[in-house]
Order: structure tokens, then C-alpha cells, then sequence
């Protein structure tokens, strides 16, 4: 198996200022760790995303906006989403990744996607910037997936929500969104009740799970929930956005993952659904180690011959929220 990782040094000037969390240095230890991973690697240059895919799942008004903006030095969009001149570039090439590393990797056998975008999307709404997200990357490429036909599961295990994303997909059909995320956390959004919204029932999986939860439950809740969904939905594509701010290491949360636990989510995915039918897509995670850790045990996952280490333990009552999903799945889905 080979590795088609997209990047390009635009996303190293997307300037967020001095201690912001969403730093340069991020690049270098996601690609460190898919070097440290053994696996061959193709290096793609990630193109700009063609205008009309951008506008698919974003308003005109916005894109051209957030150009505006940046053009004229850029700056503060919140409180938290920072930008400079040279970040309208390393928007449009983070979402053309995606879109480029589908293409690279559609029709072989032999080649896993890696997306190391920056800056990430899946906080990004159709009109607002948020989170450090300015276009939605994960959605942009599901747009231009589903305009071919195809469906797609989206599975998103950053710490937090991807409210962006799953506002954007929630009225299709023909896409799965499952989140499992820190609650009550930012965005403080991702409720199991969207489950049972219409138009699309079934469509959109919420697992909040409380603060210190570990491994241990989220094996339990991709065994047991989200494999068995994905496997139902019979997507054409997996779509993954691969946070790695649930990692213990991480200061700006309260998960306790490790880096086994991402390589134990990868293998298992890969036992259920065609290693070159997915393609991870860089979302948070900001401590570096835990980056470069966790990106080479995505990989050596992914890829097989890779024995994950145990997990460790959540506090009791962890998997009550779990467990009310679960409930609340079985209704959509035979599990």
C-alpha cells in the first residue's frame, strides 16, 4: 500500500500570530509522523480548489469576502479564526487536496489518502468562518462527490464538534455524518437528538462523550456503533476527519486518547470498508508530539500488520451517553 499525502508550503504563511494554537509547526509534525510510519509515500502538490466546487457548499458572497480580507492583510474574523494576506492561498489549496488526493487515489487498490490541510474546515458554516476554519474541506470535497453521484460517510473523531459540517451535509440522503466529541464543549452543538431530524433521519450520529473519557470507550463505540453504520450505509466513499486533540497530550481538551487507540480506529475501519475508498483529512490536535504520534498510527493502521496497545480507562459512567445513542441508532440502523 501506498501513501498519497497532498500538502503545500502555502500552509506554512497562513499566519495566525505569535502562540496561536493553529500553528505552522503542525504541518511538519503530521508529515514527520506519516514519514515515521514505514509506509511509501507519494507527495502531491495540493492544487487550489476550482471556484465553482468552492461555491457548491459556500455562498459567493462569503468566499469572495474572506478573499477580500485577506487581500488586505487579513486579521481577526472571531475571537479564535485568525488570517493574513498569505491564508486566502492556504484555504484554497487545503480544500483542493481533498478533492485532488479522491482523484489520485480513485480506481486503485494500492493507495491510502492523507490530507495535511491547514488551515483545518469543519467548524467553517457556508457563511461564517469559526474555529480556525475558513472553508469547509471535508464538505467541499463531498459536494463535488455527491455532484458525481457518489455517497459519503464522514466520519469525524476531533474533539470537538464539527458543527459546520454536519449543518452543511444534515439535509442529505446520501451523506452519514457521525461525530464523537468532548460534550459540553465548543461548539457546544452536536446533540444524539439529530438523529431523528428531518428531512434525513438516520443520516446524522451524534456521541458526546464526557471529559476524561478514554480509549477504552471509543473502541467500544466504533466496534459496536459507528463500523456497524458505516457498513449499513454502504457509502462509496469514508471521509475522515482526523483530529488528534482528543490525545491526552492535549491541553486544550479533556479526552484521553493515545496514539494506539487512532491506529486500533484506523485498523478496524479498514477491516470494514476499502482502505483506498478513504481519505483522512487533517482537522485539530496541537500538541506536536501527539501529532506526529497519532498520524503514523493512523497510517500503520490503516495499512495493516499494526497491534495497538490497551487503552485507558474512562471514568465510571463514561459510556451512558454511548449507550443512549446506541438506542437511539438502532431505530435507523439494524446494529
Amino acid at each position: 500500500m501506498r501513501l498519497i499525502v497532498a500538502s503545500h508550503p502555502s500552509s506554512l504563511d497562513h499566519d495566525t500570530t505569535r502562540n496561536h494554537p493553529e500553528r505552522p509547526q503542525r504541518v511538519n509534525a503530521v508529515i514527520s509522523g506519516l514519514e515515521d510510519s514505514g509506509v511509501p509515500i507519494h507527495k502531491l502538490t495540493s492544487p487550489e480548489i476550482d471556484f465553482r466546487d468552492l461555491e457548491r457548499v459556500h455562498d459567493r458572497d462569503y468566499i469572495e469576502m474572506i478573499q477580500a480580507f485577506c487581500s488586505m492583510g487579513g486579521g481577526a474574523l472571531d475571537m479564535d479564526t485568525i488570517v493574513s494576506r498569505e491564508s486566502w492561498e492556504a484555504a484554497l489549496r487545503a480544500a483542493g487536496g481533498v478533492v485532488a488526493t479522491i482523484e489520485e487515489v480513485d480506481g486503485r487498490n494500492d493507495a491510502l489518502g492523507f490530507v495535511v490541510a491547514r488551515p483545518p474546515g469543519h467548524h467553517a458554516l457556508r457563511d461564517r468562518a469559526m474555529g480556525f476554519c475558513l472553508f469547509n474541506n471535508v464538505v467541499v470535497a463531498t459536494g463535488w462527490l455527491r455532484s458525481r453521484g457518489q455517497r459519503v460517510a464522514i466520519l469525524d473523531w476531533d474533539v470537538h464538534h464539527g458543527n459546520g459540517t454536519e449543518a452543511m451535509v444534515r439535509d442529505d440522503t446520501d451523506v452519514l455524518y457521525v461525530s464523537l466529541h468532548q460534550s459540553p464543549f465548543y461548539p457546544f452543538e452536536g446533540e444524539p437528538t439529530a438523529i431523528d431530524r428531518e428531512p434525513a433521519p438516520g443520516t446524522v450520529i451524534n456521541v458526546p462523550l464526557v471529559e476524561g473519557t478514554a480509549g477504552d470507550v471509543y473502541r467500544t463505540a466504533w466496534e459496536s456503533l459507528v463500523i456497524p453504520a458505516v457498513t449499513r450505509f454502504e457509502p462509496d466513499w469514508v471521509l475522515v476527519s482526523a483530529g488528534y486533540d482528543a490525545h491526552e497530550k492535549d491541553h486544550l481538551a479533556g479526552l484521553r486518547l493515545i496514539a494506539d487507540d487512532y491506529g486500533w480506529l484506523s485498523r478496524e475501519l479498514a477491516g470494514a470498508f476499502p482502505a483506498s475508498r478513504t481519505v483522512f483529512v487533517l482537522e485539530g490536535g496541537y500538541d506536536l508530539d501527539a501529532l506526529r504520534e497519532s498520524a503514523a498510527a493512523t497510517v500503520s493502521g490503516a495499512v495493516g500488520g499494526f497491534e495497538p496497545g490497551p487503552p485507558l480507562e474512562s471514568p465510571p459512567g463514561a459510556e451512558r451517553d454511548l449507550d443512549r445513542v446506541r438506542l437511539m441508532a438502532g431505530r435507523h440502523f439494524d446494529l
